[in-house]
């Protein structure tokens, strides 16, 4: 009885850490819209939108010049790095 449980604990985990990925996918339009959109207003042209390392990472243009723009998961620039 003791392995019924640890199977079913073992089930019931991976399947929770699964679902946060789920729910992050079904809402990667709103982020994608909302990114674009506060992107937008600060004078960028967003051109490609990826996620890395845990981050989201855009690829804009912005007075002629290619950025790479990292927000974290509250949609905050946490880092814009100049293309050369």
């Amino acid at each position: 009885m003791t392995r019924m449980k640890t199977l079913a604990a073992a089930t019931a985990l991976i399947f929770g850490l699964g679902l946060p990925a789920l729910a992050g996918s079904m809402t990667d339009a709103a982020m994608r819209e909302k990114v674009t959109a506060d992107l937008t207003a600060e004078g960028y042209e967003v051109r490609k939108i990826d996620r890395e390392d845990g981050m989201i990472e855009v690829y804009a243009v912005k007075d002629g010049k290619m950025y790479e723009i990292y927000l974290d998961g509250e949609l905050k620039i946490v880092r814009t790095k100049e293309q050369s």
